[in-house]
């Protein structure tokens, strides 16, 4: 599925960033993943096309995550998370996004439920082609 990455960083590389004076930012050293966390991502962006394949038709617009840090559920929109997995895996770190603007709780659902609603609909394929 076609879709759009982030937009480059238009400072990286510049001593001059003005991020910078906002303290605790060490870009420059960038965490490099292991071969297990790059598979586990590689999966993941997998799982996640399959996920959205499936969800979308249906009103789905993404999944929810509870966030242990806030407390709060973060809903991000199948592209966003796409990207943001993608950027972790190419740079080894995602950068801040905007939340989802007043987004309605009813059109996303976990990770697991993706998963459990893919295992069902290969379930039922692989009941009917027997």
């Amino acid at each position: 599925m076609p879709h759009d990455p982030l937009p480059p960083d238009p400072f990286a590389g510049d001593p001059e960033d003005p991020s910078m004076a906002l303290g605790d930012q060490d870009f420059e050293q960038e965490q490099q993943l292991g071969d297990e966390e790059r598979a586990e991502l590689l999966s993941d962006l997998a799982d996640l096309a399959v996920y959205q394949a499936l969800l979308e038709p249906r009103g789905i617009r993404g999944i929810v995550v509870d966030c242990a840090d806030c407390g709060e559920a973060h809903y991000h929109d199948w592209e966003l998370l796409r990207s943001s997995l993608e950027q972790l895996l190419n740079d080894g770190r995602m950068r801040p996004h905007e939340p989802a603007y007043e987004p309605n709780p009813g059109h996303y659902v976990s990770w697991e439920y993706c998963r459990g609603f893919a295992d069902g609909v290969i379930e039922t394929e692989d009941q009917h082609s027997r």
